[in-house]
């Protein structure tokens, strides 16, 4: 039986771990809302192929500023504790994963009038 050798690189010592230094809790907790904040701002409702085919197929336009405050408030409805939405506008109905803060399927307020929406547990109804 033959002796294993190892590469230089693995024969050597570990090298010992650095001290981390913990900064206050206050420090910490600006640091954290800071970040939140920016990954906040950065993020956008995202719209499933699905939705995306309803919105195009329907010819339901919706506009950017509607968008936002629709984005907005799903971010409200998920820190209640909301999962998923019905989002009702002057335009259009829209089902809404608030956890994924992804619009799931779409339809025409003349279509959602005829619907039973079922798996929400939240709504949101923005007049504009």
């Amino acid at each position: 039986m033959t002796p294993k050798i190892m590469p230089h690189h693995l024969q050597q010592p570990l090298p010992k771990p650095t001290t981390v230094h913990r900064t206050s809790g206050q420090a910490d907790h600006r640091f954290k809302q800071m970040l939140t904040h920016s990954i906040d701002e950065q993020s956008e409702l995202k719209i499933s192929k699905h939705a995306e085919k309803r919105l195009l197929d329907r010819g339901i336009d919706v506009a950017g500023e509607t968008w936002s405050e629709i984005h907005s408030k799903i971010k409200e409805a998920k820190q209640k504790g909301v999962t998923d939405s019905l989002v009702l506008t002057n335009e259009a109905a829209f089902v809404v994963s608030a956890q994924n803060e992804t619009v799931i399927t779409a339809m025409d307020r003349e279509e959602a009038a005829t619907q039973l929406f079922t798996n929400i547990n939240g709504a949101i109804v923005i007049n504009n």
